[in-house]
C-alpha cells in the first residue's frame, strides 16, 4: 500500500515536470521563432544609452548687427542614472564626487530626487564647470563610472540691461499648463525656454533642433562605443528693428527724468485759496516707473522701447540662490514695484489730453463741428451740460465741468477758440462740448467710440511681443462688466451716460490704453492716416550668421529666411485733408506757439519747454497730457507726451509716459524732446556700450542709466495741469 502511494506521488511529480518542461519548450520556441525581433530590441535597449545634444540657440542682433543675445559654450557634469539606481551605490558615488564638484552630499541627492530632470537622460550634476575639472573626471573614469562631461550652451546678453524687456531671457519651464505644452513639443523637463520679449515670442524660431548620440554600455552603465550620432541643428537668428544707440539714449533719458522728478516738489493741495491742512506742506513726486517708445510711423518698426524699472537679464543665468532671486525680483501686488512688466505694451493708463486729437478727429470726421475750423466757442473756464434738465442738476448729478486751474486759482479762461487753438492750449471746455453733443445729438449712439477705434484703441496692436494689454473703451458693456466684478458700484454700471462720454472726451474716466497704442495712433496722424502694425523683429536669418567686427554679425554674408521689413497697414482711416490738417496744425502749435489771449496770455502747453528745441532741423507736432491719479492729488498725476515728426526723411513718432510724475509738459515731454533732438542730430548719441561683467554680489537688479549730457531735459513746462 505504501509502495503504491509512493509510485503514485512519483507519477504526479513526473507529470508536473513534463508539463513544466513542455511549457518551457513552447516559451523558448516562441521567443526564438516568433518574438525574436522584440527580444533583440529589448536587449539592445538595455545595452544602449541615447543622450540628447542641445542645439545652439539662435542669436539676436540689433538693426546694425550688434549681438544683443548670444551663446557661450559651457561644460556640464552628468551621470548615468543606472549607475546610481541603488541607494548604497548612490551614497558612495556622492561621497566621491562631493569634493570634486564642491557640492554637499545632500545637494547631489536633491538633484537626483528632483522631478525637473528627464528621468531617461543622464542626470546633470553641475553646470558651467572649469575645463580642468572636466579633464580631471575624464582621466579618472574608472573611479567615476557613468560620469560624463557634456558640452552645452549658456545664453549671454552682452548689452544687458539694455532692451531687456524687448529681448527677454531664458527660464525654467513653469509647472502646470506650460509644462504640458512644452512636453507635447518634445522639450525635456529641465529645458530652459524663452520668457518674455522676443525670446518667448520666437522660441520656436530660436530653439533649433536637438540631436543625439547613441552609445553601447556595459552592465554598469559605462560607455563602450558610439553607435550612432545626429548633430543638432542650430536655431535661426533674429534681427531686431531696435537701434541700440537710440535704445540706450531713450533708456538714459527716461531714467534721468524719473530721477529728477523724485527730487521735485508736487503742488500743494489748496482749499479756499489756502493750503489744505490735512496734507503735507511738501510732497515729492514718487516717479516710480515709466516707459518710452520710438517708432518709424511709415513702416511700423520700433526703433526703441524702454520700460522702467528694468532688469539685467543675466541674473536668470547667474546661478544665484532662490533667496537672492527673491530679493532682486520680489513678488508684489504693487504695480509701482513690478519689474518684469514691459510698461510700453502692458501699462494700463488713462491718456489725459494726449487723447484729444482723436476726439477732434471724431468731431471733424463726422461733421459734429459745423464748419470745421470755422466753428468756435467762448471758453469761460467752465462747461455746463445742456442735455440734462436743471432739476436733475440739483439732485447731485454732475452737470458742470471745469478747465484746469490757472495761476490765479480759478479755471483757465481761454476766450474764443477753435479746434486748432483748443488743441494748442488744451482747453477741456472745448472737448467737453464735443463729448456731450456727439453723444446726445446722435441718439446716444457710440459715435466717439467708433471713431477712436479706427486708430486702434481698444484693440491689440499685435506687436510681436507677449503680454500686450488691449486697453478699454468706455461703453455700457464695459461698465456692466466692471459692476459685475465689483470694480464700480452696481448702480453706476446700469448704463452709459452723457457724463461718461464727457470724461471720455478728455482722455479720462474708463479709457485705458498703452503707450504703444498711443504711439501707433499718433503715427497715423503723422503719416496721413495709416494705422501701421508695429514690429520689433525685422528679419529671421539662417543659422550661424557669420561674425563681423566688434561684437557684430556680418549682415552682408548672412542669409535672410523671412523678411518682415515690408510695411503692414492695418487700416487706412481715410483722413480727409480738411479733417487731418487742423489737427496737425494744432499739435504743431503746441510746440511752437503762439497761445491765446483772453483775460491774460495763455501759452501753449509745450511752448516754453520747446523754445530750445531745433524746430527747423526736425519740425514736430505733439500733445501733452496729465492723467489724474488717486483722489485727484497732484503727486498722483501721471505724465504723458506724444509727438510725431513732420519730416519725410525722419518719419518718427515718440511717446513717453511717466507714472506719478506730474504734468505732461514737465515730465514726459522733456524725454520726448531729448529723443527728437537726438534724432535731429543736434545732440551726440553715444554708441551703445557693452555691459560690464555681472557683479554677483550686487543687489541692484539693473545698473542705473543716465545721459552724459542731460541739458536736453532742461526747460520750463506749463504751470497748468495739461
Amino acid at each position: 500500500m505504501v509502495g503504491e502511494r509512493s509510485l503514485s506521488r512519483i507519477g504526479v511529480l513526473v507529470t508536473v515536470a513534463c508539463l513544466l518542461l513542455g511549457l518551457l519548450t513552447v516559451r523558448l520556441w516562441f521567443l526564438q521563432a516568433v518574438d525574436a525581433p522584440g527580444l533583440e530590441e529589448k536587449v539592445r535597449e538595455v545595452r544602449t544609452r541615447t543622450i540628447k545634444l542641445t542645439p545652439e540657440r539662435g542669436r539676436i542682433f540689433d538693426l546694425k548687427g550688434r549681438i544683443a543675445a548670444g551663446n557661450e559654450r559651457i561644460l556640464t557634469i552628468t551621470i548615468e542614472r543606472g549607475v546610481i539606481a541603488k541607494p548604497l551605490a548612490r551614497s558612495q558615488m556622492w561621497a566621491r564626487l562631493s569634493g570634486a564638484l564642491n557640492m554637499t552630499v545632500s545637494q547631489l541627492e536633491d538633484r537626483y530626487q528632483s522631478k525637473r530632470y528627464d528621468q531617461l537622460q543622464p542626470l546633470p550634476l553641475k553646470e558651467d564647470v572649469a575645463e580642468d575639472l572636466g579633464i580631471y573626471l575624464r582621466e579618472r573614469s574608472e573611479d567615476y563610472p557613468g560620469v560624463d562631461v557634456r558640452e552645452e550652451w549658456r545664453r549671454e546678453y552682452p548689452y544687458a540691461p539694455m532692451a531687456s524687456h524687448v529681448i527677454g531671457f531664458l527660464g525654467a519651464i513653469k509647472a502646470g499648463s506650460e509644462e504640458e505644452y512644452y512636453k507635447n513639443l518634445g522639450y525635456d523637463p529641465d529645458a530652459r525656454v524663452g520668457q518674455f520679449g522676443v525670446e518667448q515670442t520666437y522660441e520656436a524660431v530660436l530653439r533649433g533642433t536637438p540631436g543625439y548620440v547613441k552609445y553601447e554600455v556595459d552592465s554598469r552603465g559605462r560607455f563602450l562605443r558610439q553607435l550612432e550620432r545626429r548633430d543638432p541643428i542650430p536655431g535661426n537668428d533674429l534681427q531686431l528693428t531696435i537701434d541700440l544707440d537710440i535704445q540706450q539714449f531713450a533708456e538714459q533719458a527716461l531714467q534721468n527724468e524719473l530721477l529728477l522728478r523724485r527730487r521735485t516738489e508736487a503742488p500743494q493741495v489748496m482749499q479756499f485759496g489756502e493750503p489744505d491742512p490735512q496734507y503735507p506742506e511738501v510732497t515729492y513726486y514718487k516717479a516710480p516707473a515709466g516707459s518710452t517708445v520710438v517708432l518709424n510711423h511709415d513702416t511700423g518698426e520700433v526703433v526703441a522701447m524702454a520700460s522702467y524699472p528694468n532688469f539685467d537679464n543675466r541674473w536668470f543665468n547667474a546661478g544665484i540662490t532662490s533667496e537672492k532671486f527673491g530679493q532682486l525680483f520680489p513678488k508684489t501686488d504693487d504695480p509701482d514695484m513690478s519689474i518684469l512688466v514691459n510698461r510700453a505694451i502692458s501699462g494700463r493708463y488713462n491718456l489725459g489730453s494726449t487723447f484729444k486729437p482723436f476726439v477732434a478727429f471724431a468731431a471733424l470726421n463726422t461733421g459734429q463741428l459745423a464748419g470745421g475750423t470755422e466753428y468756435t466757442l467762448v471758453d469761460r473756464g467752465t462747461y455746463k451740460l445742456v442735455s440734462i434738465p436743471e432739476e436733475r442738476c440739483q439732485l447731485n448729478v454732475k452737470c458742470v465741468f471745469k478747465n484746469a486751474v490757472c495761476g490765479n486759482g480759478a479755471p483757465c479762461k481761454y476766450g474764443r477758440i477753435n479746434v486748432v487753438t483748443a488743441l494748442a492750449v488744451s482747453s477741456d471746455v472745448f472737448f467737453y462740448k464735443i463729448g456731450e453733443q456727439i453723444f446726445t445729438e446722435r441718439g446716444n449712439r457710440p459715435v466717439l467710440e467708433e471713431q477712436v477705434r479706427l486708430f486702434g484703441f481698444g484693440s491689440p496692436t499685435e506687436i510681436d511681443l507677449p503680454y500686450e494689454y488691449i486697453g478699454t473703451i468706455p461703453n455700457k458693456a464695459l461698465k456692466q462688466r466692471l459692476a459685475a466684478s465689483g470694480a464700480i458700484a452696481k448702480e453706476e454700471g446700469k448704463g452709459y451716460y452723457v457724463g461718461d462720454n464727457v470724461q471720455f472726451s478728455i482722455g479720462q474716466g474708463l479709457l485705458s490704453a498703452t503707450p504703444l497704442q498711443l504711439a501707433v495712433g499718433y503715427g497715423a496722424l503723422g503719416n496721413g492716416g495709416k494705422v501701421m502694425k508695429p514690429r520689433v523683429v525685422r528679419a529671421i536669418w539662417a543659422p550661424g550668421t557669420p561674425n563681423g567686427k566688434s561684437g557684430r554679425v556680418d549682415l552682408d554674408a548672412g542669409v535672410i529666411v523671412k523678411d518682415f521689413s515690408a510695411p503692414e497697414i492695418v487700416r487706412d482711416v481715410q483722413a480727409r485733408p480738411e479733417v487731418l490738417d487742423p489737427i496737425v496744425r494744432g499739435l504743431k502749435r503746441v510746440i511752437t506757439g503762439p497761445g491765446v489771449t483772453s483775460d491774460i496770455y495763455h501759452s501753449t502747453t509745450g511752448e516754453k519747454l520747446f523754445r530750445s528745441y531745433p524746430k527747423r532741423s526736425l519740425p514736430i507736432a505733439g500733445k501733452t497730457g496729465t492723467a489724474q491719479g488717486a483722489k485727484n492729488l497732484p503727486w498722483n498725476d501721471s505724465s504723458a507726451f506724444a509727438a510725431f515728426s513732420l519730416s519725410k526723411k525722419y518719419p518718427y513718432t515718440a511717446v513717453a509716459y511717466l507714472e506719478k510724475s506730474g504734468y505732461g509738459s514737465r515730465a514726459a515731454a522733456p524725454v520726448v524732446k531729448c529723443i527728437f533732438t537726438a534724432l535731429a542730430g543736434k545732440i551726440q548719441v553715444s554708441p551703445a556700450l557693452a555691459a560690464d561683467p555681472l557683479d554677483i554680489g550686487s543687489f541692484e537688479v539693473a545698473t542705473p542709466q543716465s545721459l552724459s549730457n542731460p541739458l536736453c531735459l532742461v526747460g520750463s513746462g506749463s504751470s497748468v495741469r495739461d
